[in-house]
């Protein structure tokens, strides 16, 4: 386990290091996106190795955080993460796009560490609303959710449900990072360079945002700890950044989105060359298996032939029967529970809908603005650009 994190000047090799990697990989398919996860890399080097608390051993610890790359096409720069955590070897980071490997162009749950396949935009906030709901609501395990997200994405509707919900649940578990480093597939982005811009949205919402550079490892850290002991908000760290950072034939340059590097040896070495820093990843404490109990028999409702029963009503007393013999049991529905019968399930949350549904919002923490860990106090709106 690991007992102390990494300085500056470490963990500033260590985003160098997830560079090279991610250079390599994407040179060895002769495809993928170098460029966007050089952007990422010191951001993602902080997380791996100061903050992120994750068993890669036992990828279904139940204490686990969350890391979901919602810029899924950045895939090199998560490999390269899971080469300096150990958990892949160079040979098979080397495999990127290859027929029949693990390493696919956007992540998928082929691999044990990754928990939702990304790569259609504005699906990983959205999903990692629905963990930390599920973490905070129904498991009730204390672990984190990370979610990596482009600039480029936030334009999208999905992501703005996702944010609103988030906010009014109180996730303060849920940490959204915005690589914001102002160009997409086909030239610049809606807001460029602007975090302000993101933040006032954010703010708007409810989330507390910490705007910051996104190169400068130190502040990074520090935005990341701010993060953490953040309650009653989620938090959204925005990072300004340039895409493919370090190298000066694509560093911030349109149409070098989605391609290898030209010469990626003499990137490498503009780059400082091959590292091997392996990171102790922090294991998060010991938590309980919340479904660890086994499945139940479930009584399920009988219809004789010839009876006239209505889907809806035999949907809710299914559920019900289910419900009461498999507690992790979720249903979901769009406010309509009434429709749907599902009232009719025995164990019932605090709003009166059943306990096999979505987590109610009335066990949520009252709202505040300003309550801390460290004690209340007015959140501050810091922008370490």
């Amino acid at each position: 386990m690991r007992t102390e994190d990494m300085g500056a000047e470490e963990l500033t090799e260590l985003g160098q290091q997830l560079r090279v990697d991610a250079v390599r990989a994407a040179d060895a398919a002769g495809s993928g996106h170098p460029t966007s996860s050089m952007s990422a890399a010191d951001v993602a080097a902080v997380l791996l190795a100061n903050h992120l608390q994750y068993d890669f051993d036992r990828p279904d610890h139940p204490g686990n955080d969350r890391l979901i790359l919602s810029k899924g096409h950045a895939s090199p720069l998560l490999y390269a993460l899971y080469l300096a955590a150990g958990a892949v070897d160079d040979d098979e980071l080397l495999t990127f796009r290859k027929r029949d490997s693990r390493l696919e162009g956007h992540p998928t749950p082929r691999l044990p560490w990754v928990d939702v396949a990304t790569g259609s935009l504005g699906q990983g906030l959205p999903v990692g609303v629905g963990m930390a709901l599920a973490g905070k609501r129904l498991d009730q395990i204390p672990y984190r959710v990370w979610v990596l997200s482009g600039d480029s994405e936030m334009a999208e509707g999905s992501v703005w449900e996702a944010v609103e919900h988030a906010a009014y649940e109180h996730l303060d578990n849920l940490t959204l990072l915005i690589d914001v480093n102002r160009l997409g597939q086909r030239g610049p982005t809606r807001y460029g360079s602007d975090l302000h811009a993101y933040a006032r949205r954010l703010r708007a919402h409810g989330w507390h945002t910490i705007e910051t550079d996104g190169h400068d490892v130190e502040a990074i850290d520090t935005a990341l700890n701010e993060a953490r002991s953040t309650l009653g908000q989620p938090t959204a760290v925005i990072a300004r950044t340039r895409k493919g950072r370090g190298v000066a034939a694509v560093e911030d340059r349109e149409g070098m989105h989605g391609k290898p590097l030209g010469d990626a040896g003499a990137a490498i070495e503009e780059l400082g060359g091959r590292r091997s820093i392996r990171v102790d990843v922090q294991r998060p404490p010991d938590a309980r298996n919340p479904h660890a109990t086994g499945p139940g028999r479930p009584e399920l409702p009988r219809y004789d032939i010839g009876d006239s029963v209505a889907t809806r009503n035999a949907y809710g007393e299914a559920l019900a029967a289910l419900g009461a013999a498999r507690p992790e049991v979720v249903a979901l529905d769009g406010e309509v529970s009434d429709s749907t019968a599902r009232s009719s399930s025995p164990r019932s949350t605090p709003s009166g809908s059943s306990s096999a549904t979505s987590p109610s919002s009335s066990s949520s923490p009252p709202p505040s603005a300003c309550r801390r860990a460290a004690g209340c106090r007015t959140p501050r709106r810091s922008r370490r650009s």
